[in-house]
């Protein structure tokens, strides 16, 4: 029997960037509850912009959020993964050589930018409506890295090779929907925050199932 059900929300839930899920959702995750199915949902999306996406039963669900590096359930952290600060600081460097595309910092309190492209930070604060602060230079955050993301609206295909090229032996880098690609820690990702929650709720894997569309889904598929 099936007892969570875990969905990744860009490009399985909301299509084409949509921000706004179809109102079905909500009445299927009250249905579910009702079968005591608890649902699950697994982005690479912030915490705060999950619940805000979800707020006609946003107490009713569990959360992986940021890919993985930190998951919540009933408003307490059940897991967290955390990027090595020198790490993260190469991973700067990389992507300002790179060029040509904007770095989004992850920490647990909010999100951190620095492009100076005012239509990337729109498309952040209104767009995906991330609770997001505009700094000077991501190095000199001193918060813990919970996960860092690249946006390239040429795609990822290029930016992608390019990252994996360098970090792949430290470090999971994967796409997350059409322009994203993220640097997740290596001890998180949405199946292991899956498994977290999993042995939260005493459920086994084979009473779980999960939606995903991109690489960043692998793990979670693959537990459930």
């Amino acid at each position: 029997m099936i007892k969570l059900i875990a969905s990744d929300v860009d490009g399985t839930l909301l299509k084409e960037e949509s921000q706004n899920l179809n109102p079905n959702i909500y009445d299927i995750i009250r249905q579910l509850k009702e079968m005591d199915i608890h649902f699950i949902a697994a982005s690479g999306r912030q915490y705060y912009n999950l619940r805000n996406i979800f707020a006609p039963v946003q107490d009713d669900i569990s959360y992986i959020a940021e890919n993985g590096s930190l998951c919540i359930s009933d408003g307490k952290v059940i897991s967290r993964g955390l990027i090595d600060r020198e790490l993260g600081l190469r991973i700067f460097r990389a992507i300002k050589e790179y060029g040509n595309c904007h770095c989004l910092l992850s920490c647990e309190s909010t999100c951190y930018v620095e492009s100076t492209s005012t239509a990337f930070i729109d498309h952040v604060k209104s767009g995906l409506c991330y609770n997001t602060c505009v700094v000077d230079d991501l190095s000199q955050i001193q918060e813990p890295f919970l996960k860092i993301a690249v946006c390239d609206y040429n795609g990822t295909d290029d930016i992608w090779t390019y990252c994996r090229d360098l970090f792949s032996d430290e470090i999971k880098v994967v796409t997350s929907g059409y322009t994203w690609i993220d640097f997740i820690a290596p001890n998180a990702n949405k199946g292991s925050a899956l498994a977290e929650l999993a042995r939260h709720f005493n459920v086994k894997p084979e009473e779980c199932m999960a939606f995903g569309d991109q690489y960043n889904d692998a793990e979670m598929l693959q537990f459930a």
